[in-house]
């Protein structure tokens, strides 16, 4: 379901009305207390289980879930890897087991969490109750592989599609930081109510913040570098009010619901389709109109390509880390001590294990990993391994290349987002995005009057763009020479070798001329 439209109200309700206690297994410490705060003022009682919370806190929830007068238990993934806090949760007869952004299942990569590909295995120690799995963001394929790792049948997934008609997206191409920082600054200024900045990098929200505070703006800041207290005050502040703006990187916002949000912008571009699609829905949750801005510097593609960037799994390398892990020394192995041993950086070893975790070979905590297949694989069987993480680093790689088309795009940006998140099977254009305001703009001024006379020729001071015919070949930076399908003032739409067809500014095209070929100008 789309952002904003009542995901956790599906299992809130339910804990009303259900025997036992519903179990809600979220990612981030600030959704879990934000939420429980929430359902408090309601008068409903539920708690969160976390790392942040004192002995006092855990040992107070632990005996309301004991009591039976908890309705929801709140609690991280690797919470459930405690086998006495599972044993907890099956005395108290849990009514239904939830998974709250369901897409982390799914994710690879720096934020992969081992502790997911584990739920359906604490479900069933549980004893089996339902299972809800909630996203606003998985296409077909991320759904497919979460109800299988849950357990889910194929007829047990509803989807409700991605379009919010009061969300405007809208792009803005700059030619350099120094622009880029004018424009934002700019925008935030001119737009009214509070709003959200987001970066790619802790460095870019520390240069944005410094910025808008020069400016006079009353802006926070959220990144994972600041500590858990800093965090949670910028947050609690700009929640109830205190400030108007707050920038941060993604670290910030999964699930925190604030419907009075007017404004997202997007300082930097995002790795992916789904990923914007996520941060700027935490705009216009109350249903009101909300701005959806992206400020788009070609480099930006560069910074995301720099995070997607890994050595790929060498058969060789997950020889020898299965070798280690079949045969562990006493006392087994910390996720360090591998490390050591084989020495590789943190990073390379969390890479590897990723596929074997995937496979379910191997289990446990970064204090404690075990293998868990019944027998060696063999080199074909580890081959096989290395080539998922290959498919799965090209699917990132074309969904940043969907997210870089989306930013220099001609067509609806709705339109394109739908698409790429597959919520939809044949969207139409929006109508009210940069680009759909853009080309009806464009289409009425070049609608003749019923009392005008012929059209006059462009004066000659007019600025005319060389539009290259359709059947000829064209080229756009990044994504190299494709045929031209259709061309006007408005977009060019081009096939590229691979088969897929993208819509483009004219600005972004340039002719790619053979021998003799002919280019259209009209008047821009």
């Amino acid at each position: 379901m789309p952002t904003g439209a009542g995901k956790s109200l599906c299992y809130q309700l339910p804990a009303m009305l259900l025997d036992g206690p519903v179990l809600v297994v979220s990612p981030l410490i600030a959704l879990m207390d934000d939420q429980c705060a929430k359902l408090e003022e309601a008068g409903v009682q539920a708690v969160a289980l976390h790392s942040h919370r004192s002995a006092e806190d855990i040992d107070a929830a632990l005996a309301a879930i004991d009591s039976g007068s908890v309705r929801l238990v709140y609690c991280t993934p690797e919470r459930l890897g405690q086998a006495e806090f599972v044993e907890r949760l099956r005395r108290a007869r849990v009514s239904l087991f939830v998974v709250d952004e369901a897409h982390c299942i799914v994710q690879w990569g720096h934020d992969f969490r081992p502790a997911y590909l584990e739920l359906r295995a604490a479900a069933e120690s549980l004893g089996k109750p339902p299972m809800l799995a909630l996203t606003a963001t998985a296409d077909t394929d991320a759904m497919r592989e979460i109800m299988e790792r849950l357990g889910i049948p194929r007829d047990g997934c509803l989807q409700t599609g991605a379009f919010r008609p009061n969300l405007r997206l809208g792009v803005e191409v700059v030619g350099s930081e120094k622009d880029r920082m004018a424009k934002l600054l700019a925008f935030v200024r001119d737009t009214a109510g509070c709003g959200i900045v987001y970066t790619a990098t802790v460095r870019a929200a520390e240069e944005v913040v410094h910025a808008l505070r020069d400016a006079g703006e009353d802006a926070g800041l959220y990144h994972g570098r600041l500590s858990a207290h800093e965090r949670r005050a910028a947050q609690d502040a700009f929640m109830a009010g205190e400030r108007r703006v707050m920038v941060a990187t993604n670290a910030f916002g999964l699930g925190v619901d604030k419907p009075d949000i007017r404004f997202v912008v997007h300082a930097q571009m995002p790795g992916s389709p789904a990923a914007y699609y996520q941060e700027a829905g935490r705009a216009g949750r109350d249903g009101e109109p909300a701005e959806c801005r992206l400020f788009f510097v070609q480099r930006d593609r560069a910074v995301q390509q720099f995070f997607l960037a890994s050595a790929p799994a060498q058969v060789q390398d997950l020889a020898r880390l299965q070798d280690a892990l079949v045969e562990p020394p006493e006392g087994g192995w910390s996720a360090p001590a591998l490390q050591q041993h084989l020495g590789w950086a943190a990073a390379r070893l969390r890479a590897l294990l990723a596929p074997l975790r995937r496979a379910e070979l191997v289990r446990g905590t970064a204090s404690a990993l075990r293998w868990t297949g019944t027998a060696p694989l063999s080199p074909e069987a580890l081959a096989a391994l290395a080539s998922t993480q290959d498919a799965h680093h090209a699917a990132q790689q074309a969904a940043l290349e969907q997210m870089t088309a989306y930013a220099l795009s001609g067509g609806c940006r709705w339109q394109m987002l739908r698409q790429a998140l597959q919520s939809d099977g044949h969207p139409e254009p929006c109508g009210q995005c940069d680009n759909c305001l853009r080309i009806a703009a464009a289409q009425a001024a070049a609608a003749p009057s019923p009392q005008a006379g012929p059209p006059s020729p462009p004066s000659s001071g007019a600025q005319t763009i060389a539009l290259p015919t359709p059947g000829h070949r064209a080229k756009v930076p990044r994504y190299g020479v494709g045929e031209v399908l259709a061309a006007d003032s408005l977009s060019i739409t081009l096939r590229f070798p691979d088969g897929s067809e993208r819509s483009f500014q004219p600005q972004f095209v340039r002719a790619a001329r053979a021998r003799g070929s002919r280019g259209a100008a009209v008047s821009a």
